[in-house]
């Protein structure tokens, strides 16, 4: 039961460390599928415009 009151305690959070990881993985995906997301982008605003002319 002691184990269980020390775990509902205890208040660590992520660590600077894990953060930094996180955003550095995000940052190589964005830089690795660059072409593709701006592509995919893109397509998105061109059908956006054309329907909104419909509008």
């Amino acid at each position: 039961m002691k184990n269980f009151k020390d775990f509902l305690v205890e208040e660590e959070g992520m660590g600077v460390v894990e953060v930094i990881l996180i955003i550095v993985i995000l940052i190589s995906l964005a830089a690795i599928f660059k072409n593709q997301i701006t592509s995919l982008v893109n397509k998105i605003l061109k059908k956006i415009t054309t329907q909104a002319d419909k509008i």
